[in-house]
């Protein structure tokens, strides 16, 4: 699928000549734009798998599935083989290695990041978190790095939250305000996320960027699917976890230039999720990400239907175009498509509004990028039949590429160490421990003092009782005793030594068991 006679070629198609794509040019970006249904998709898959067949690793997300079938060689209908035959081209049944990979975990490997990772600007995006709200959560991602407390999934970032609501009072005078309301709505977003299937995105084993720049036995890039079908039903996840992605991307890699071909190229479908109600802020880092990254040797290539879904600041970035058909309808629509037009160079043949409008299925406008850096005359291509099968894998064929994948068992068993949630736990669980040895023992002096009170108190009793016994007796008439006398005097004596040995018992068992 290359050129065929310049190996830093990719064949892109035919217009009056073969229109090629450089390779040396690849990274600084593109854009394949146009309708439902007029061919974006086997753009973007001959794309991919051009550069799969130049060495280069590709990652592209499947938004409806329709993309999963590069993994299967085609079947090229009558059409196919009359268009190419057309180009002068041969067309092969071929495909790519490809890996699938899914944040879901059920139609391909597991992709994951930690909280850490994601960072708090991202989460505040994915939570759809207002300034105020955002800002404690920077608070909370600043306690847990101060206090050594690892947030790598869900629970540990629950936990964080619950921590500093608890420890509010001390946050506060360290860190700012920090509001139980705060936290809550927090915690409520975090809710909601984790029934979209957020948390599944989140806990390790983490997702390496070599795993995404991998080339098999042959030197042929590995072409990443993300099956994005289920994913696309949550915008700010989907969107969020790509941007997450790139600046990772930016972050981990080293300068390398404008290369003789991409260490990667990454396909953004659906492109204007990323850029729907984001702040200025986030905005500016996208823009900064787009602007560096090639340096860093990947090329972005958004898929959207209309180059007026993405920023100005952005567009400008974007070097090699792949405009597809556009209808204009409507006042809106008709401002998109003067917008489309004005971004490409103009060719004196045609009027670029009305191609765009008057092209057919499988026809673009194409402006790539010269060797010097600046964009050719705008061509009307018809761009070439892709190798691959069109329309989704099936589900057994599916199976078959994840059971021979080269990351296979990597990530497919999550693992769960000691982290935030843990730590906590332990802490909370020692704390109860001390506090309920703290009470049982304020409980134990508590009865021995009054176990000491009571036996001082019987000791007084006694001695009262002891001098009673020794008192003179009343002078009577005569001194003998009578019976009932002497009786009577040795039975009190008796009762009362019994009730005295008693409470003295009560009271040594009592300090004995101590």
């Amino acid at each position: 699928m290359n050129g065929a006679n310049d190996p830093g070629l990719l064949f892109v198609g035919f217009s009056d000549k073969p229109e090629t794509m450089r390779l040396d040019r690849a990274n600084r970006h593109g854009l394949v734009a146009g309708a439902t249904g007029t061919g974006k998709t086997v753009t973007l898959q001959i794309l991919a798998q051009a550069f799969s067949d130049a060495g280069v690793p590709v990652f592209a997300a499947d938004v409806k599935g329709d993309l999963s079938g590069i993994c299967q060689p085609g079947t090229p209908n009558e059409k196919m083989l009359a268009r190419a035959a057309g180009m002068n081209l041969e067309l092969r049944p071929d495909a790519p290695p490809t890996v699938f990979w899914d944040l879901f975990g059920e139609r391909g490997h597991p992709v994951r990041t930690t909280v850490s990772e994601m960072g708090p600007l991202l989460l505040s995006r994915m939570l759809e978190l207002n300034d105020v709200q955002e800002g404690v959560l920077n608070i909370v991602f600043k306690v847990a790095d101060t206090e050594g407390l690892l947030l790598l999934d869900f629970k540990d970032l629950q936990a964080a939250l619950k921590y500093v609501a608890d420890n509010e009072k001390a946050i506060d005078v360290e860190y700012g305000n920090v509001s139980a309301a705060t936290i809550g709505t927090i915690q409520r977003g975090l809710l909601t996320l984790e029934t979209q299937g957020g948390a599944n995105l989140f806990g390790e084993p983490a997702l390496l960027l070599s795993d995404l720049m991998r080339v098999d036995g042959s030197g042929r890039g590995i072409v990443s699917i993300l099956a994005a079908d289920r994913l696309i039903r949550s915008p700010r996840l989907y969107a969020t976890f790509l941007l997450w992605l790139l600046a990772e991307l930016f972050e981990e890699l080293p300068e390398v230039g404008d290369p003789e071909k991409p260490r990667l190229v990454f396909f953004f479908d659906e492109a204007h999720l990323l850029f729907r109600d984001a702040p200025r802020a986030l905005l500016e880092t996208i823009e900064q990400v787009v602007r560096l990254i090639r340096s860093k040797g990947v090329g972005i290539y958004f898929v959207t239907q209309n180059p007026a879904d993405i920023p100005e600041t952005v567009l400008a970035q974007l070097g090699n175009r792949f405009q597809h058909a556009l209808r204009a309808y409507t006042p809106a629509e008709q401002k998109g498509l003067r917008a489309a037009a004005s971004s490409f160079r103009p060719n004196p043949a045609f009027d670029t509004a009305e191609a765009i409008q008057a092209l057919g299925v499988g026809e673009a406008l194409v402006s790539v990028l010269d060797e010097k850096g600046a964009p050719c005359v705008t061509a009307r291509a018809l761009i070439r039949p892709p190798a691959s099968r069109l329309g989704p894998a099936t589900d057994a064929e599916r199976g078959a590429v994840i059971a021979g994948s080269p990351v296979r068992g990597l990530y497919d068993t999550a693992r769960d160490r000691e982290s935030a949630f843990e730590l906590l736990k332990a802490r909370a669980e020692q704390s109860t421990r001390q506090a309920e040895a703290a009470a049982a023992e304020a409980e134990t002096v508590k009865r021995r003092e009054a176990d000491e009170k009571a036996w001082e108190k019987e000791q007084a009793r006694r001695e009262r009782t002891d001098r009673s016994d020794r008192a003179p007796a009343p002078r009577r008439s005569s001194s003998r005793q009578t019976m009932g006398e002497a009786f009577g005097k040795t039975l009190v004596r008796t009762i009362a030594s019994q009730v005295g040995r008693e409470l003295l018992r009560g009271v040594l068992g009592s300090l004995k068991r101590r």
